[in-house]
């Protein structure tokens, strides 16, 4: 299955788990890392020493290449940006923020870069700013959310119809049907979250893991887009929002409500009622809690499956 993707990342396989607030550690991304995909380590909920321990546990765990995701929104940038170059991370993939801020000083250190868009005009950009490849995310995804709500299915063969370089798509894929659907519209491999939230090797909590097996059709929606828009499980702190929004709150009313440490306490904590629970649609089609590795094997024979089927296709 070697393509461009493969190949930049040196993988077996074109999946890529998501870097997810509160589920991504060193022991879900050396797992996926370790069965031929490419595993992440989200430094969205890490101070820098934090992620240092985890960078390093996952070298140990591993000898197959592993990323680090950076949302750029979140402080202590530059020591995690040291932290990351002085590790030797060999890819890094940056999010919420301007590419060009940190591209060509990675780059420079011999590390692979990728950002991660929700739209054509970003990709462009990204592009120009000179990373390696992009991850394209359709608003179905979980977490962090672009504001245009387009589809994965929708922005996928557009960003392809404009760049040259690598493309990823996110959004909505927890399957090998999945998979391939994206890579006909054009991506060159996936990059999965929710799917691998509820995998044994996921920092998050047990009781957050279970939630997302049980969620169905329409348990998750897009709000505080105020603020940045994000995905979220369906419970009392989502009612609270709506319930707020019935007033016509200020920017300020959001952020009080919201207040501080909420995805910890949702998807870390297992605070279900309170806390902040951010998956993506495709949690309808998850229906239970195994092995990262199980998880990648099923999506990698569910693909193989689904394409024999399309081409024994007539018409």
């Amino acid at each position: 299955m070697a393509n461009r993707i493969t190949e930049l990342f040196n993988i077996k396989y074109p999946v890529i788990q998501a870097g997810m607030i509160w589920a991504s550690g060193w022991k879900l991304a050396s797992a996926v890392s370790n069965e031929g995909g490419l595993g992440i380590i989200g430094a969205g909920s890490m101070y820098p020493e934090i992620l240092r321990e985890h960078i390093q546990k996952c070298k140990k765990a591993t000898d197959k290449p592993f990323a680090v995701n950076v949302p750029m929104l979140y402080p202590n940038l530059e020591e995690i940006m040291e932290i990351i170059i002085e590790e030797k991370v060999p890819i890094v993939f940056t999010s919420a923020g301007n590419p060009k801020t940190w591209t060509a000083h990675l780059k420079e250190k011999g590390i692979t870069v990728v950002h991660v868009v929700s739209s054509v005009k970003f990709a462009l950009k990204a592009q120009e700013a000179g990373v390696d490849a992009v991850v394209a995310e359709g608003f179905e995804a979980g977490g962090h959310n672009g504001r245009d709500e387009t589809t994965t299915f929708t922005l996928i063969p557009m960003v392809r119809e404009k760049i040259s370089i690598p493309l990823i798509a996110a959004g909505g894929i927890a399957t090998g049907r999945g998979m391939l659907a994206a890579m006909v519209l054009g991506a060159d491999a996936v990059q999965v979250g929710s799917r691998f939230v509820a995998s044994n090797e996921a920092s998050s909590h047990q009781a957050f893991k279970e939630m997302v097996v049980k969620a169905q059709e329409g348990d998750t929606i897009l709000t505080l887009k105020e603020l940045a828009p994000v995905r979220l499980l369906k419970n009392h702190f989502f009612e609270q929002i709506n319930e707020l929004y019935s007033k016509h709150p200020t920017k300020d009313d959001l952020i009080k409500l919201l207040g501080r440490a909420r995805a910890k306490k949702g998807m870390f904590e297992g605070d279900l009622e309170e806390g902040e629970l951010e998956i993506g649609q495709v949690s309808g089609l998850i229906h239970d809690i195994k092995p990262a590795a199980e998880i990648l094997r099923d999506m990698i024979s569910e693909f193989n499956e689904a394409k024999a089927e399309v081409t024994d296709l007539q018409f």
